[in-house]
Parts: structure tokens; sequence; C-alpha cells
């Protein structure tokens, strides 16, 4: 299931609109090239903005939710300051578990048990996202969330509803192509 974005301030889409939006020939992780990226990095680096996006993704948060975990690299400066807010422990998942030192691949408190919101700043096909809950659930966590700063998936789709997650964006990019076209 994906659940609608609650509406934010409007003047929230248009201003992360205006920072990140680039317009090119992009390659996007999933492989499928695109017109327009999303550029996360300049928004999680304008501390003022980044406050923006996470305080309207508090209320994102489901209830019972016990860990925040942050995707390397996007999720984790948003995880972080999600967890300054809330009060919840976070939780830095990597793309692989690292071949050194603990070789672990969520850096953070132990997962087996636990109630993982995964956090992460654009999904698009969401392929990062699987991988992370099949790699926590494997290890024992509970994961059936995802908050995200902007969805970029075809409104009304739910890219990771092949793993039963609940997709909680909020931005779409369809509410930053309205603020954009105002």
């Amino acid at each position: 299931m994906s659940t609608p974005p609650s509406v934010p301030d409007p003047s929230l889409a248009a201003d992360v609109d205006a920072v990140c939006r680039l317009t090119g020939e992009f390659t996007l992780r999933s492989g499928q090239v695109s017109t327009e990226y999303f550029d996360k990095y300049l928004f999680e680096s304008d501390p003022a903005l980044l406050a923006r996006v996470v305080a309207q993704m508090e209320p994102l948060l489901p209830e019972g939710t016990e860990l925040l975990g942050g995707l390397e690299l996007g999720g984790v400066p948003i995880a972080t300051v999600l967890a300054a807010r809330t009060g919840l422990p976070a939780l830095f998942v990597r793309k692989e578990a690292k071949t050194y030192g603990t070789c672990k691949l969520a850096e953070g408190p132990d997962v087996a048990g636990r109630r993982i919101t995964l956090v992460e700043d654009v999904i698009t096909t969401g392929g990062a996202v699987r991988d992370a809950t099949r790699a926590l659930r494997e290890a024992g966590a509970v994961v059936d969330t995802v908050v995200c700063a902007i969805d970029r998936s075809p409104e009304g789709e739910n890219p990771l509803a092949d793993v039963a997650l609940d997709v909680r964006p909020v931005l779409t990019k369809a509410v930053l192509d309205a603020a954009r076209a105002s």
C-alpha cells in the first residue's frame, strides 16, 4: 500500500522543487533514463530546508516504530535529523555489509525483533529500499513502512508492493510538478 502524502506547507514543495530539480539526461539507480533528476543532496545540505522536510515526515511515522533505518547515503542525514526530533534511535543501513571490522549491513542497535521504519530520500522503483527490507527482515527485523522525502514513482502505484511495504512520502512528483506549474 502507498499512503498519499499529507498536505505539506505549499511553499515546501515549491522550495524543494526550486532547489533540487535538475533537467538534462540522467541515468537513475534503476537504470531508467530520465530528463529530470531530484538532487536530494541539494535540500539535505540546506539545514533549514532539511528541517522543514523532516518536520513533515515526523507525522508519517507509524505507531510502534522502534528504530529509524536511514538508507545509505541520502537517507542517513534525514534519519539523523528525524531521530534528533523524535528521540527514536537511528540505524544506518549500508548498501552492502562491510567486509571488515564488524561486517555489519546495519550500523547501530541490534535489529532482531525490532520494528524499523526505513527512511529514504527519493524513491523511483524502490530498488535500494527493497534490498534493505529483505536484508533487515532476514536479520529478524519487522519492516513494513518506508517514509521518504520524494516519491517519484507513477502516481497511485506502490513500487514496493511486492515486498509488502507501505510507502509514506512527504512529497510526490505530482505535488512537485503542481508546485512548479503554479
